[in-house]
């Protein structure tokens, strides 16, 4: 799967984010490093369990 990511440099910093996994963000000092790093952010968020509350009910949604 592919997620969009938003990266620039800022001063000697990489910076990036997710915009398909709001959350998912990152700062390390090279791009390779820092596209690694939301590659793992997405995998962890995504890997993460998650309860509904009473009423809730978790479905999942093929695009």
């Amino acid at each position: 799967m592919e997620y969009r990511a938003v990266i620039k440099k800022s001063d000697d910093w990489w910076i990036g984010w997710l915009i398909d996994l709001p959350g998912v963000n990152a700062q390390e000092r090279s791009k390779e490093e820092l596209l690694e790093s939301l590659r793992i952010g997405a995998e962890d968020m995504l890997a993460t369990a998650i309860e509904p509350a009473a009423g809730e009910e978790l479905v999942k949604i093929e695009i």
